[in-house]
């Protein structure tokens, strides 16, 4: 019996229904590896996809997801929340895989992301200037899109430009 490929072929609906999921997500899920056991570690972060389409978020040194992102940049995104009623996984997910950048506070692109995330975020304001806080910019290496029950898609970066 001929094994079927149950990843569906992108499509323009599965290209938008990515962009919508990523430009709406105000949150994510975030995955990476403790850097002293190795064992998966996940938590919720803020997010945020600026004007120039940059995947961001601001984070603490006191957070053991930032010591880990400093040793390893590899990480996993998924963004994406099931609605108030019906099954969570008739809903759109999508998993990103990506590697972290920490972005020099001082630069333009840093400039850029702090004018951004506290014209979208202003209760940041609180914190946000405290030095233990950094940006993180994260690049996009994969995409695993669920579009509900029966709709997977595989995405290139390229597909949510």
């Amino acid at each position: 019996m001929p094994k079927i490929d149950p990843i569906r072929p992108t499509d323009e609906d599965a290209r938008q229904l990515a962009r919508n999921l990523l430009a709406t997500a105000s949150y994510a899920a975030l995955g990476v590896l403790d850097p002293e056991t190795g064992a998966p570690v996940v938590t919720r972060i803020a997010l945020a996809q600026t004007d120039s389409g940059a995947i961001t978020t601001l984070i603490s040194d006191l957070s053991a997801h930032t010591r880990a992102l400093r040793a390893n940049a590899n990480a996993s995104l998924l963004v994406g929340e099931p609605g108030d009623k019906g099954d969570p996984l008739t809903f759109a997910r999508m998993s990103l895989s990506t590697r972290a950048a920490f972005v020099t506070r001082d630069s333009d692109d840093g400039t850029r992301i702090r004018d951004y995330w506290m014209q979208h975020r202003p209760k940041s304001k609180i914190y946000i200037d405290f030095a233990d806080f950094h940006f993180v910019r994260f690049e996009l290496t994969a995409i695993a899109l669920n579009g509900g029950f029966g709709k997977a898609y595989r995405l290139t970066p390229a597909d949510l430009a």
